[in-house]
């Protein structure tokens, strides 16, 4: 059946749901690892990442997209909807059990690849984690394959809860790598039940509908998808494992948090990509390339307004910002965390959409990944004992830049981009340069001030929370560094962005909004009628 409501709802109002839910779940997760380093030690805490690791690309990797099969399947099928969720379950229980299966029975292969004992004597209750949640995080996949974005919302927010309640319950009561790993054991098994019971209610009897022609054709369809994102995960994380094997779990942690990603950025990048690709097919189809050109142009600007002002403040406060969330035990993660975000600005070439229009491309992009991916595993493996985890950190970046660069180059060539086009990224220089003026202004600010706010913040904090606790102190004073930096970079940068006409009425309205609830009215008002 379809959607209760008898309607489906539009993709903007579904992608609004989706992108809340992203947003919700985001503030129940970034909590977790604020946690986790502050009672955990480096090594536990390197038990913990190593554990995960694992498991995130266990769940990615081994159902080889085949969840997947239900955006399309769904939508097409009337008869045979619930044969394709029969199929995917069982596909999924099959994969997950025989991964579980292979842990049990050589429960060292987890321990060689991180040389770690302990993650030797977990590998069983690994594999179970990565069988429930193969199965479970079907979940959120089906509701939004059947049209229901609100009870896809629904799903993310409480699984993002009650992951975080459950690992902070954790972290509070037992502060052990093995007690994670239960308390994800039960939120799969919490997950699983969720599941079964939405899947009774909307198609009823799927359980009695295997149908093997079906599933011949589900194969078809999700394998090809499941292979390039096995590429695509093998370039971004393989580095991780090198790591894992070279390095201390201690030195692993401080890596892997050096490593870290600002999640709000990737769902900004997934939600420009995702409203593009369905314009661009249409396009392609009509053969209008200048369309598409000045649709991607325009992209790239919206992009550019947030990544290169967040990329400048970032650089600038790498450190405050690394030991504030993570505490001074990770002040080691700081240059590799500044070597990682050089990926940030290069994040507004999205080539996605357009490689998706054009099949060729899609086929170039995966020799192309296999290329990158063999040089960098031989880079990695051969410079194994000379590199350190700068050097290894400064190889992965490399190799993601380069296939950023051969993808760009892919789609210059195929939409006939030239000199003619450059007056459409005006916009995107301008941003630039406007960065740069708000982020010298800040550097300046932040290097003469910021060791005297640090330390009014740690005073405060002494005083008026009658705290002694060092790193609680800290993390007042960096917080506290970090939002009057930010109070000297936002309001340059957007004032500079309003005069030299960056910003569009819509993001215009976007910052009245945010700042009324702030400033008062009079002082809001006059400053948007700037004009350029």
């Amino acid at each position: 059946m379809q959607n209760p409501e008898g309607k489906t709802q539009s993709l903007k109002e579904q992608s609004v749901w989706l992108l809340t839910a992203k947003l919700i779940g985001f503030a129940f997760s970034f909590a977790l690892p604020l946690l986790i380093v502050r009672y955990l030690s480096l090594k536990d805490v390197g038990h913990y990442r190593e554990a995960f690791q694992v498991i995130s690309n266990a769940v990615i990797i081994l159902p080889l997209g085949f969840s997947m099969s239900a955006y399309y399947f769904l939508a097409r099928e009337t008869d045979r909807r619930g044969s394709a969720i029969l199929n995917i379950l069982l596909f999924n229980f099959v994969v997950g059990g025989l991964a579980c299966l292979a842990l049990f029975i050589f429960p060292q292969a987890i321990g060689n690849i991180f040389r770690s004992d302990e993650l030797t004597a977990l590998a069983p209750a690994i594999g179970i984690v990565i069988w429930i949640w193969i199965f479970s995080t079907f979940l959120e996949t089906v509701a939004i394959a059947n049209s229901e974005a609100k009870a896809a919302t629904c799903f993310i927010v409480l699984a993002s809860f009650s992951k975080t309640l459950l690992m902070g319950s954790a972290v509070f009561a037992f502060a052990t790598v093995e007690a994670f790993i239960y308390a994800a054991l039960i939120q799969g098994v919490i997950q699983t039940f969720i599941l079964l019971g939405y899947l009774h209610s909307r198609f009823p009897g799927f359980w009695r509908d295997f149908d093997s022609a079906l599933f011949r054709e589900q194969m078809k369809y999700s394998v090809p998808f499941g292979l390039t994102a096995i590429l695509w995960i093998a370039q971004h994380d393989i580095h991780n494992y090198f790591v894992g094997y070279k390095f201390s779990s201690a030195e692993f942690a401080i890596y892997t948090y050096g490593c870290f990603q600002v999640p709000l950025i990737a769902m900004l990048s997934e939600s420009v990509s995702s409203v593009l690709i369905p314009h661009m097919n249409t396009l392609q189809q009509t053969g209008d390339g200048d369309e598409m050109i000045r649709l991607t142009a325009r992209a790239m600007q919206k992009l550019a307004f947030f990544y290169f002002p967040i990329y400048i403040f970032l650089m600038i406060t790498s450190y405050t910002f690394v030991t504030t969330l993570f505490t001074r035990d990770y002040a080691q993660s700081v240059p590799i965390f500044m070597i990682n975000l050089t990926l940030l600005p290069f994040g507004i070439l999205i080539t996605d959409p357009v490689v998706r229009s054009f099949k060729e491309l899609g086929r170039y992009l995966l020799l192309i990944r296999v290329l990158i991916l063999t040089a960098l595993m031989s880079v990695l493996y051969f410079g194994l004992d000379h590199f350190g985890l700068v050097g290894m950190i400064t190889v992965a970046v490399a190799a993601i830049l380069i296939e950023k660069l051969a993808s760009e180059t892919m789609v210059i060539r195929k939409l006939g981009i030239g000199r003619r086009h450059l007056p459409l990224l005006k916009n995107v220089g301008k941003t630039a340069v406007i960065s740069l003026i708000a982020g010298f202004v800040t550097y300046i600010f932040y290097f003469y001030t910021h060791e005297f706010i640090h330390e009014f913040g740690r005073q405060f904090a002494e005083r008026v929370f009658s705290t002694t606790s060092i790193r609680k102190m800290n993390f007042t004073g960096g917080t506290l560094v970090l939002l009057v930096s930010g109070l000297i970079f936002a309001p340059i940068y957007l004032m500079a962005a309003n005069f030299w006409g960056v910003m569009e009425e819509e993001e215009k309205k976007s910052v009245i909004k945010i700042l009324s609830r702030f400033l008062p009215k009079r002082i809001v008002r006059p400053a948007t009628e700037v004009k350029s």
